[in-house]
Order: C-alpha cells, then structure tokens, then sequence
C-alpha cells in the first residue's frame, strides 16, 4: 500500500469550537416536552432551547460517533476549545474514545452570554496545523520501519471550525492570513526531526447563527484551491440544520453511504398485540454498494448509489449466514442512534440473527442484494454477489446459444491431470549431471548384460512406435534398448542448453559410439558420415533439402534410431549441428512416456553383484555412501568461510592500525610545525 492510500486527507481531523459569547445565546429552536398530567388549572412550561454551543458540542461529538463507529483505527479527530485568545487542546491522537472525549467536554462550563470574547480563528487554526505536523502512531512506524525501501510518508490533514462570521470581508481576510499560517508552519515543521511538513489541507469553516440572524454569506462555498490548501464555507441555522449539516459533511469526508431499510416490523409501544413497520437509515462506506456503480445491464434499479433503499425480509437462523455468497463486509452505525427502531434493530441484530436485504425492482423479480449479521459485537453489512457463484455447479452447455452438449467431461479430465502429473524437480544440486551419466552407465551396464526392461514400459513403447511388426509381434530385446537409447537421445538433444545437459548427451553418444564401432552399426548422433550415409548420399542429400526435419525427429516408417537395414536409416546431425533451443514436438513423447522407463528401471532389484559398496565377503552393502562425502564438504566449506572471516577480520584491523598510524604521524608533523613556529 502506497503512503498516500495509507495516510489519506481523512486520516487525521483537528475540530475547532468557538466557546465565546457569540455561541451563548439560544438557537431558537425549542425543544418538546411532555407533561405528565393535563389540567387546566397547570400552567404551561417555558420553551427550553439549547444554546448555540450546545448544539456545536452535540453535532461535533456525533461526527467523531459515525467516524469512530465505522473506522475503530486509521481515522484521528483532535479537539481545539478556543476562547478568545486563549486556546487548548481537549484529547491527545491516542484518545480516540466517546467516553473520553465527553469526560473532557463535561469539565469544560458552558460560555457566559456577557463575554465579549471573540474567538482568533487564525490563532486556533494556527494550533490546529501545528498537531496536524504531529506525527500519528501509524505515521511514525512507516517513517521509522529499516525493513522498507519507501519509508516517505505523507501527511494530509482536515480542520473544521464552527464558529459565527461578522461578513463576506472576514472571509477574504482570513483567506490570505490561513494561506501564510500554513507556509510559516510548513517552515517549522520542516526543521524539526518529529514533525512532518503539511502536504494537503482542507479547512472547512461553519458558520452557525441562531433562526433569526440572517448574514450575507453563500450557503457552501470554495474559496480557495490549490495543491496545498483548501478552504469552503458553510452556512447553517443551529439547532437540528447543524447536526445535519455535519452528517452531510461526515459522508462527503469519509467516503459513507446510506441504506435505508424499510419494512421493519416491530410491535407498538403503546399496544403489543399489533406491529407496525419502521424505516431506519444507516451509515456505511460506499464499497458495499460497489455493485451499483459497476451495474451497467440495469439489474439494479437505483439512480443514487451513495443512498440506497433496501427492503426488510425474513429473517434468517445465525448458521446461516456463513453459507452466503457475499463479496464484502463493511461496518454500519445508525445515522440516528437513540430513536427507538434504531436501537430496536440493533438489539435484533446483536443476538445473532441476520437479516437479508432485498432490493426492489419495477420488474416485480425478488433480488437479495446484502444481508446484516454482526460478528464479534460489531455489526456489518454484507454485500452478496448477484451473479453465478464460483461455489456452485458448472452451468450446462446447453444453456448457452447453440450448444446441445451437456457433458463437461469432468472425469477425462480427471485422468488427463493424473497422466499429466508435474512434479518440481529440485534443481540446486550441482552434481546433477553426475547423477544423469551414472543413469546412463548403469543402462549400458544393463544391456551388456541382457537384463530386461519393465513390460508396462515396453508397451508403452510399442504403442508409441505405431503400427507393423512391433505392436503385432512384439519387440525383440534388443529392439527394447534401440527404442530407449533413440528417446533418449531425442530427449537430451531437445533440452541441450547447459553445459550439464551438454556433458550428459556426450556421454550417451560416447557409449553408442563405442558400441558402433564394436559392432559395425551406425549411431544415431555420430560424428562424421556413417556406412549408410556413405552408401547413399542421396538420402543425406534428400534430408538437407526439406530442412532436416525428418532427419532430427522421425521416420515415417521406422522409428528414429531403427538399425536393420542400413539403406534405410536416416541421417542425424552431427555434434558440431547440435541444437541448443529447441521447443517440443505435441506429438513426440504423447505415449512413448520416458520418464516411465526410468522409473521402472530404478525400481527393478538389480542383480546383487551391481550394487554400490556392495561386499562379496560379507555380502552387505554399505548405505548412504554418499554420507560421509557430503559431510566432509559440509565441514570443508564451514572451514573456507571460518577463513575467509579470519581473513576480512585481519584486513579490518590492519586499515585500522594503518589509519591510526596515519593520524599519529599526522599530529607529530603538525607539533613539530607549532614548535618550528615558536622558536622562529
């Protein structure tokens, strides 16, 4: 994750409240009260209204609610109190809690409506930018992380401040000073080690006014946009407006959503025998409705993904809930936490049922779109897929345009993984070649001694071969090793493109060319013309023009290797023709499985007089031969790197010794010029 996906705008947020006497008076909006009894004779209740601050404390404190509710880690709020000139923090980036926050608030006295303080906003917002340099806990990990290349963290920053405006002249004028407030920040921030310079802020200024207190300013407005900073201004009655406001502002910030379930039954307060059905909103990021915005067939019939309306349907048994479908899970928090269908839905919820979410559509079609179960304590909002699972059955052809088939051919394929099985191979021995030529001794050693090969792998072979007299008759034991020795050679002549490979294939055609010569049979691989190749040089001739490619991979009557009649034998290349890249043929190895006769070779008991380290006068072979080679080179290479530390070590101190030297004769020379200066 890069730096800026980690630490975006919304990662740390400064709230800046006006506690002067401007926010002491009333919003003008008062609030209901219910009398217990109803006489005539009782004389009515003032109207109660909350204060201006009031209602800038709740709407803040709901705005870090949904924050926190939503996003436990990643996301900071920090509260600067201002009073006129004097302002202080309320919370610290590591008390990021409801309760702590409304402890603090608790111990601070509401304003007293005679105060003529004003609040100095460029003075708060200068303390707001100062904590936004602050490093989070998060931040100084990355910046402090040795295991990371990128260790640039960016540091991004948001600041609201709620306070009264005089006009549109203290708009333009706090324009320009906020503007010199972040540079002269900036500059601080830049020659302190433990703060991080400001590369992006957005200040949000809130002008709140009682209901009857008009001001000639626009109701949202962006002043200023630039790389560095941003600043809009809000204009909202107090009271209710306020705390909407603030909800508006939390979804556009945060990157939420809102679902609205509807259809919820739930029995009447007042009458439990009946059941009524409520509405209620709930807050979540705008991913779980990712569908929406990718749907372009019209499966979803909304206009309006970042607020969703999903009906209430039965609800389901908590087991299950694991067995859905779903593509993402994000947390939710009711927009209007203390109404009664809210916390009777939360309630529902936290015992372990889910309930699935149906999105309407004028096509009358039922489609469950999401689905809300809480895990852990927290409750989430599930977004199920709506299209084919990859946990269900493969779909029949049939159903597609055209096709009649209705088979997938599941158990072929089945048997053509197993055939096909690719095992690694572990390919940082180093004696590997050794191991392939000693393969190739051992089958010489074989053949001289007319041992049989395995009868599965002969079969093998003969199907390979194709048809004639050695899939009707058989194959004589003879044929048996021309047919491996010619696979072989295709083999090592195809993957020639090491010198290991190469040293393995020299020492195949060193054996068959010893055996040539004892016989008087041609080789495949030869160097020079062999007797057939002399005997008709047409045939070479032949090869040459169509380019060799009957020559290097198959006859079409015998097989590649075939001795009999030696007119009838083509043509290799010689040593010095070698490919050295070659890709393989679909058709050459399809049946004739050479991995097969290797692996049937190794398994046969060998005679007992061919065993390694075998002794015929005890008549015990010794195991793991090999043991103590590799531990003697083991021990070998540990003494090689115990030197060459010993050795480093001694050019360490001798560049030491040889600076220290230096620096000695460094300051003899410079005392003997101080004396030479003194006496002259």
């Amino acid at each position: 994750m890069s730096s800026n996906e980690q630490f975006p705008l919304s990662h740390k947020t400064v709230i800046v409240l006006d506690r002067g006497g401007d926010l002491a008076v009333s919003c003008q909006q008062p609030i209901d009260v219910d009398q217990i009894t109803k006489t005539r004779t009782l004389i009515p209740l003032a109207p109660i209204a909350k204060s201006l601050w009031t209602c800038a404390v709740e709407s803040a404190v709901e705005y870090c609610r949904i924050v926190w509710d939503i996003y436990p880690l990643g996301r900071l709020v920090r509260f600067v109190i201002g009073d006129g000139d004097d302002s202080r923090f309320l919370n610290l980036w590591q008390e990021q809690s409801a309760s702590q926050l409304m402890t603090a608030f608790a111990k601070i006295p509401p304003p007293s409506a005679n105060s003529r303080n004003k609040l100095d906003i460029v003075r708060a917002v200068e303390m707001a930018l100062g904590t936004l340099c602050e490093p989070s806990e998060a931040q100084h990990m990355r910046r402090t992380d040795l295991d990371r290349t990128d260790r640039e963290v960016a540091n991004k920053g948001r600041v609201i401040v709620i306070t009264q405006l005089q006009g549109e002249s203290e708009i333009l004028k706090l324009e320009k000073r906020l503007a010199t407030t972040l540079n002269i920040v900036n500059k601080v921030a830049s020659q302190d080690d433990k703060q991080l310079p400001l590369d992006e802020v957005e200040m949000v200024l809130i002008h709140a006014s009682p209901g009857s207190k008009e001001i000639s300013i626009p109701s949202t407005r962006r002043l200023h946009n630039s790389p560095l900073l941003a600043i809009e201004t809000h204009k909202v009655t107090s009271g209710y407006f306020l705390s909407e406001k603030l909800c508006q502002l939390v979804q556009t910030h945060y990157e939420l959503a809102i679902t609205t379930v509807t259809g919820i039954p739930m029995k009447e307060e007042q009458n439990a025998n009946s059941s009524a059905n409520y509405d209620v909103e709930l807050l979540h990021p705008q991913a779980a409705h990712a569908d929406f915005l990718k749907d372009k067939d019209g499966k979803h019939d909304t206009n309006n993904p970042s607020k969703v309306t999903l009906k209430w349907c039965t609800p389901r048994t908590a087991p299950t809930q694991e067995l859905q479908h779903c593509t993402a899970a994000h947390r939710i928090t009711p927009v209007d936490i203390n109404s009664r269908p809210s916390s009777c839905l939360t309630n529902f919820l936290l015992t372990g049922r889910a309930v699935m979410l149906e999105l309407p559509r004028k096509s009358g079609q039922k489609l469950l779109s999401h689905m809300l179960a809480s895990h852990g304590g927290e409750i989430y909002i599930h977004t199920l897929g709506t299209g084919r699972s990859a946990l269900e059955d493969p779909p029949s052809i049939s159903e597609g345009s055209g096709g009649r088939v209705t088979d997938y051919r599941i158990t072929d394929f089945g048997l053509f993984m197993k055939e096909h099985l690719l095992v690694p191979y572990n390919t940082d021995s180093r004696n590997s070649h050794v191991h392939g030529t000693k393969v190739i001794l051992n089958l010489v050693s074989m053949e001289s001694k007319g041992t049989a090969l395995a009868l599965s792998s002969v079969a093998a072979v003969a199907g390979g071969l194709g048809s004639g007299r050695f899939a009707k008759g058989g194959l004589r034991k003879e044929e048996h090793y021309r047919a491996l020795w010619t696979e072989l050679e295709q083999l090592l002549r195809l993957y020639c493109s090491t010198t290991e490979h190469e040293q393995v294939l020299d020492c195949l055609l060193d054996c068959r060319r010893g055996e040539a010569s004892q016989s008087g049979t041609p080789v495949l691989g030869a160097t020079g013309q062999s007797a057939a190749s002399a005997a008709n040089p047409g045939t070479i001739g032949e090869s040459s023009k169509n380019g060799g490619a009957t020559a290097g991979i198959k006859s079409e009557s015998k097989p590649l290797g075939f001795v009999g009649d030696p007119s009838t034998v083509p043509s290799s290349p010689s040593e010095d023709q070698r490919p050295k890249k070659l890709r393989v043929a679909p058709d050459l190895l399809g049946k004739t499985s050479l991995l097969g006769l290797l692996k049937d070779n190794q398994r046969r008991k060998p005679a007992t007089s061919t065993w390694f380290g075998f002794n015929p006068e005890t008549r015990k072979a010794i195991l793991y031969q090999n043991l103590k080679e590799k531990q003697l080179q083991q021990q070998q290479q540990a003494v090689k790197e115990e030197q060459q530390v010993q050795q480093i070590q001694q050019q360490q101190q001798i560049a030491t010794s040889a600076g220290a030297q230096q620096q000695q004769q460094v300051q003899q020379q410079q005392v003997q010029q101080q004396i030479q200066q003194q006496v002259q």
